[in-house]
């Protein structure tokens, strides 16, 4: 699904885009230009809030740090880098050729 043009995206912010089943996905682009989506459901609040979490890197991982209680969730795996027993699910991205941000 189309998500959105890919100008739109600033380099270590986020959008959310909701899906077709309901859930929400926060897409990512980092100061590199990779695009990322993971879940936007904080699972330890349940709060739809991790798109508009801190974008950084640790160990050379990306992540995205929970604007809530501030834990880190990888970026490339949807693993919690503070809980290992916590994760977020991680959805495939591309760029069309109109530029548009997709998850499939």
């Amino acid at each position: 699904m189309a998500v959105c043009d890919e100008a739109r995206l600033i380099p270590g912010r986020g959008v959310a885009a909701l899906l077709p089943d309901g859930r929400q996905a926060a897409v990512f682009r980092d100061r590199s230009g990779r695009t990322y989506a993971i879940d936007n459901r904080d699972p330890f609040t349940g709060a739809q809030v991790l798109s508009r979490g801190l974008v950084g890197s640790a160990d050379g991982r990306p992540f995205v740090a929970s604007p809530l209680l501030k834990q880190r969730f990888d970026l490339e795996t949807g693993r919690c880098l503070d809980d290992d027993g916590v994760t977020v699910a991680v959805y495939p991205v591309r760029t069309s050729p109109h530029d548009l941000i997709r998850t499939t």
